[in-house]
């Protein structure tokens, strides 16, 4: 049993969502952050490193913000790196829920 992420109530480990309040089980070493809160932050705002700051990614995310994110590169990076799923949070874990 593990509990569950929504509303803290235990749910049998192989449970997809939570059958109290119906919030997506996040699987073992998967982030839980969002895939499109990341995605639209990088899109919109992705030269000041928004997009890191969300994910925890402190250090990358003051020096995308003073070098226009590293003139434009490691935006486009990050931004491919979201559209295919290999994008992490600051543990190293992989976004893998879109909402």
């Amino acid at each position: 049993m593990v509990n569950c992420q929504g509303c803290g109530k235990e749910i049998h480990e192989t449970a997809v969502a939570c059958p109290n309040c119906g919030a997506p089980r996040v699987a073992a070493g998967s982030s839980d952050k969002r895939i499109l809160p990341a995605f639209l932050l990088c899109w919109f705002l992705g030269w000041t490193g928004a997009h890191r700051f969300y994910v925890g990614k402190v250090g990358t995310g003051v020096l995308m913000l003073f070098t226009f994110g590293v003139f434009g590169i490691l935006w486009l990076i990050d931004f491919i790196m979201i559209i295919v799923g290999a994008f992490t949070d600051s543990s190293g874990r992989k976004l893998t829920l879109w909402t």
